[in-house]
């Protein structure tokens, strides 16, 4: 059995699998969505999903210590001829043995669901369930504009909210990274907004805007894009209003660290590609976000780490003055590298 099709999957999700398919391995790098999915097959096909004899969770590191279990849990007839789910959790080790094995008689009755995380082509599980015929493998990655539309309609109808189309397309832009994430923002927008019957635009930018994170964002997103004067005004005002310069150099350097994280993981990817699996970044930095994954390479992103860590520990050893002097250079440095790779 072939991998379903990202267009397919929300339609079978809804339909159910093919009862015949009776294992299910649910994969992929947006684990809020692979647990999501996961938890939704696993439940559906139980009566009493509370019933620990009707719903079975099983480790997927336990699994892997002792193959045969899944067979005897697949063999179990349910107290009352009832149907019956094998639910394996995550684990670090492989567990495509006990798959294999299971695959290899007869099911009745029960469904076992896989959920795993993002799994290479070559994966030994994720390669067993495509190819065989009694499997499922169904991908979860980062949703789409559509799917995210979908998702927050579906999310506040359920609260008896409706969207407005513009505090729709704006709230869409600063999701999709991860489902777990995402549903987590559109619950607070609905708790926000209960009892109004509608979400509008300012609503969205009220609670969207605490996803932007720090209010030193602006400081660090000027240093990394090469905008040094910014960066001199942001300094300026953050010292008058008492701001510890080592904050400003942490949350510089965290920011550095995710921008590595990021520039590694995302590989030849274009940055706009790349961006999307920021978590909890606000729709208005994307474009600056973009150009700094575009300007930085992870060796000149290493080079910043070292320069940040640097000033953070002369800061410490400093007076408060002397402290904010370094501050402001460790930044202005930055900036400066940052224009010269935009140039």
């Amino acid at each position: 059995m072939t991998a379903v099709k990202a267009g397919e999957i929300e339609g079978l999700m809804r339909r159910g699998p093919d009862p015949r398919l009776p294992v299910i391995l649910v994969f992929g790098p947006d684990t809020g969505l692979v647990a999501e999915r996961a938890k939704h097959l696993a439940e559906s096909f139980v009566t009493d999903p509370d019933d620990p004899f009707a719903l079975v969770r099983i480790d997927g590191d336990a699994l892997a210590s002792d193959p045969g279990r899944l067979v005897d849990e697949a063999g179990t007839v349910g107290l009352f001829g009832d149907r019956r789910t094998i639910w394996v959790r995550p684990g670090s080790r492989n567990c495509a043995p006990a798959v294999e094995a299971v695959l290899r008689g007869e099911i009745v009755g029960t469904r076992i669901v896989v959920e795993a995380g993002d799994l290479a082509k070559s994966a030994p599980l994720r390669t067993l369930c495509e190819k065989s015929a009694r499997a499922l493998a169904i991908p979860c990655y980062a949703d789409d504009a559509r799917a995210l539309a979908e998702l927050i309609d579906r999310t506040l109808e359920g609260r008896g909210l409706r969207i407005d189309r513009d505090a729709r397309a704006v709230l869409s832009q600063s999701l999709g990274g991860d489902r777990r994430a995402s549903l987590a923002e559109i619950e607070k927008l609905a708790l926000y907004a209960a009892g109004r019957g509608s979400v509008g635009l300012d609503d969205v930018e009220a609670v969207v805007s605490d996803v932007a994170g720090s209010q030193l964002n602006t400081l660090i997103d000027a240093a990394f894009a090469g905008a040094a004067a910014e960066v001199e005004r942001e300094v300026r005002r953050f010292r008058h209003e008492g701001l510890d310069p080592s904050a400003m150099l942490g949350a510089g350097l965290r920011h550095a660290l995710q921008l590595l994280s990021t520039r590694i993981e995302g590989g030849d990817k274009p940055p706009s590609l790349m961006v999307a699996a920021w978590r909890g970044l606000h729709f208005k930095r994307k474009g600056s976000i973009e150009t700094q994954l575009a300007r930085w390479s992870p060796g000149a992103l290493r080079q910043a780490i070292q320069i940040l860590q640097e000033a953070i520990l002369a800061c410490r050893r400093s007076d408060p003055v002397l402290a904010h002097a370094h501050a402001s250079a460790a930044l202005l440095r930055l900036a400066g590298q940052g224009g010269r790779r935009g140039g």
